[in-house]
């Protein structure tokens, strides 16, 4: 089952070298252990751009959907057997870069 793990940030400072060594660390492992699918980085939320096309005419805008001290800053979706197995890699996860991981499975 994949599991999709949400690193949750509150700052707007992007990862120190310590933290990005940590997080190349937990990525080999998540590789060598099999549960790699993808994994990405995001930019600050003030570079998003917004689409909404339900009402018809698409409207553009700015900046993130919701203003919020909180956001997604990157993310990792892994193969695992069950959802204990997801946790377990989410607290590596969590102590690799240094922010709250968010756990959901893939319907």
């Amino acid at each position: 089952m994949q599991y999709l793990l949400s690193v949750i940030h509150d700052q707007d400072s992007l990862a120190t070298p310590e933290e990005d060594a940590a997080i190349d660390v937990f990525n080999d492992r998540l590789r060598t252990e099999g549960h790699w699918v993808f994994a990405g980085g995001l930019a600050s939320p003030d570079t998003a751009t917004v689409i909404d096309s339900r009402g018809g005419e698409a409207l553009v805008t700015d900046g993130p959907f919701l203003e919020s001290k909180e956001y997604l800053a990157g993310f990792w979706i892994i193969e695992a057997p069950d959802l204990d197995v997801a946790l377990k890699l989410a607290v590596a996860g969590s102590k690799a870069c240094n922010r709250r991981i968010e756990v959901r499975p893939f319907q």
